[in-house]
């Protein structure tokens, strides 16, 4: 086992092995009577021997959740919030998540928001949320006008990342989890690059060694970042802060919305990685080889790198897109801002490019 200490004002470790259920009572505390068990209703027969042991030491409460992105609504917030108070939880009491990326960040949005903050931990399944999601402390729900627009910095008490649960995904979701690893090679830790770019992707599974290193790897950039600015205030020596963690994210989250969420986040993020590169190199500010290995980077993997129609079929404009765009966090008023790089692992914000360069890059993961 790997443990991987994030600190700050409220300082937690994460956990990166197999099979260490038997250290969540110790992260939950001595004074927790009440466990909300918030899962992916799909995940219900894997999420069993979890539940079991919760169910010995606690009363347990299980909240079984819509799948992906559907979970992520204020009415499922609120159906959390009726069944906690019907069942009495206090502020002792804590929530403990078990799925993907939407899971967690509802679950914590729950737990951020109920009795104005109780104890959560978290236990991903799949890559995404493992290298992502449940690291950070961000939470959130979605809004027709976007994603993650709602939410609340809500740090837990610890995370267990089991290897072993990634042997239950499809091949799919695994590769699109990727699209965050990667991304952390071009922010701030090249060896990630080195490591894709030498191993066959085919051979990137659940019991991997490599991709044991890439977790722990991604992890590590992420808990730095967030040390050093969990609220997104931005960074020292003019770094961006944690900024530098949605990179690509501002198309992504616009293409998420376009396509309904039918579309995986990891997908879209290195779509959006591609389209920020080709803005900084069209902007002056990137150079073309590193440009260039973006595209590389994420096909090798088995991601994509452009988009030119919807699921559905229909051709993808500019215009369908810029408007998600403009109600980006990192927008300022009617301003875009993005994170670019200026080189290998030197992020930085180009902010207020001109509309004929964002269309111009747009043309580059459009065609």
């Amino acid at each position: 086992m790997t443990t991987i200490h994030v600190g700050g004002a409220s300082p937690y470790d994460v956990h990166i092995g197999r099979d260490f259920a038997d250290l969540l009572p110790g992260i939950l505390g001595e004074q927790v009577q009440r466990v909300a068990f918030v899962y992916a209703g799909s995940l219900g027969a894997l999420a069993e021997p979890l539940l079991d042991r919760l169910v010995d030491r606690y009363e347990v409460l299980a909240l079984g959740l819509p799948d992906g992105e559907a979970a992520k609504t204020a009415a499922v917030a609120n159906d959390c919030w009726e069944a906690l108070g019907e069942k009495g939880f206090t502020r002792s009491d804590a929530v403990v998540t078990f799925g993907g990326g939407a899971t967690t960040d509802l679950g914590g949005f729950v737990a951020a928001s109920w009795l104005r903050g109780v104890r959560v931990v978290h236990v991903p399944t799949t890559l995404l949320a493992m290298v992502d999601a449940a690291v950070g402390g961000k939470t959130g729900i979605n809004t027709g006008a976007g994603k993650n627009l709602v939410g609340a910095f809500h740090e837990p008490a610890g995370v267990l990342c089991d290897l072993a649960l990634l042997g239950s995904l499809p091949r799919e979701e695994l590769v699109a989890g990727l699209g965050e690893v990667v991304k952390c090679g071009f922010i701030a830790d090249p060896r990630i690059l080195e490591l894709v770019e030498t191993t066959d992707p085919e051979t990137l599974t659940a019991e991997s060694p490599v991709l044991e290193e890439l977790v722990e790897r991604a992890i590590r950039v992420k808990a730095e970042v967030v040390v050093a600015d969990l609220k997104e205030a931005g960074g020292a020596d003019g770094h961006p802060g944690r900024e530098v963690l949605n990179y690509g994210h501002t198309l992504a989250h616009a293409i998420e919305k376009h396509e309904s969420y039918a579309i995986r986040h990891g997908e879209a993020v290195a779509i959006g990685c591609v389209y920020a590169a080709e803005l900084a190199r069209l902007a002056g500010r990137l150079d073309d080889a590193t440009a260039a290995r973006h595209r590389t980077a994420f096909e090798r993997v088995g991601l994509p790198t452009t988009y030119a129609s919807t699921s559905s079929g229909q051709a993808v404009t500019f215009d369908d897109l810029v408007g998600a765009m403009r109600v980006d966090k990192k927008a300022r008023g009617s301003q875009l801002r993005f994170l670019v790089l200026d080189g290998l692992a030197k992020p930085s914000i180009l902010a207020g490019p001109s509309e004929e360069l964002l269309r111009e890059a747009f043309r580059a993961v459009s065609a």
